[in-house]
C-alpha cells in the first residue's frame, strides 16, 4: 500500500485493506456481528473504472477454502481477483492499463 499511495498519480484513485482478522475471539464475533466476511481479499484498489481485489501470499503461502470461495464470487461477478507473492506482481498488476 505505502509503494502504491507514494507512486499513484491519480489522486481520485483509491486503495484499502480490509481487517478480516481479529486478535480475539471477542473480536472475531465483533466483527462478524459488523459484517465481517470471511475470505475477503486483502487489499481492493479502485482505480480508473475498475475495481481490483488483490490477496496477499508469500511464496510458500496458500488461499484458504473461504477465500477460494470468495475468489469465485468475484470472478463469476466480472470483476479481477489476484493473487499476488511479490512487490513487483502487485505494481505490474496495478500499472497495467488493462
Amino acid at each position: 500500500m505505502i509503494w502504491y499511495r507514494n507512486n499513484n498519480l491519480n489522486s481520485n484513485n483509491v486503495i484499502f485493506s480490509v481487517p478480516n482478522e481479529g486478535k480475539s475471539a471477542t473480536e472475531q464475533m465483533y466483527k462478524k456481528a459488523t459484517g465481517m466476511l470471511s475470505g475477503v481479499s486483502d487489499l481492493i484498489v479502485i482505480e480508473n473504472g475498475r475495481i481490483l481485489f488483490i490477496e496477499c501470499k508469500d511464496e510458500t503461502g496458500k488461499q484458504r477454502e473461504s477465500q477460494i470461495t470468495f475468489q469465485n464470487k468475484i470472478q463469476a461477478n466480472g470483476f479481477n481477483y489476484y493473487l499476488v507473492r511479490t512487490l513487483q506482481e502487485f505494481i505490474a498488476i496495478v500499472t497495467d492499463p488493462f
